[in-house]
């Protein structure tokens, strides 16, 4: 049975080995190890930044996700942007995504100043693209730019 739970400061560790390996498999980044930890700590040090969550089978976390939060001044309300999504590849295509999704849409639903939830996807990771259109998200809407600096 799939739990989720907020994550702790214990989980830093490994909320970074996920997200360098879900860089890698995503879009062949390699990030750099140290940054993508003080990033993830900076989650805890400041939550008005965002929070993670992670799935537990068994007291073994074996996936997360990151909600971060964007203000709506047409809509008067927060909208959360779902980020990081890691599941162990040993783990995959056994619902746990849909779990964790499940967790986010019931506390959205529970709160009536959170008014929606988006999400961006690489325009080359279809199996994620799928899934996402699969709980009923599409990506009709918006199309996202960006200019990053160097991620590494």
């Amino acid at each position: 049975m799939v739990s989720i739970r907020p994550s702790k400061p214990e989980d830093i560790k490994l909320l970074t080995d996920f997200q360098l390996r879900l860089a890698a498999e995503t879009e062949s980044i390699q990030l750099n190890r140290e940054v993508a930890s003080a990033g993830i700590k900076a989650l805890f040090d400041d939550p008005g930044k965002g929070t993670y969550y992670v799935a537990v089978i068994a007291s073994k976390v074996i996936g997360c996700y990151l909600i971060t939060y964007e203000w709506s001044d047409w809509r008067n309300g927060m909208v959360w942007w779902l980020q990081s999504v890691y599941v162990l590849e040993s783990h995959r295509r056994q619902g746990v995504f849909k779990h964790m999704y499940d967790h986010i849409i019931r506390t959205i639903s529970q709160d009536p100043t959170i008014i929606g939830l988006r999400l961006y996807v690489d325009k080359s990771n279809s199996r994620a693209q799928k899934v996402y259109q699969s709980l009923g998200m599409n990506g009709d809407h918006y199309t996202v730019f960006e200019w990053m600096g160097d991620v590494s």
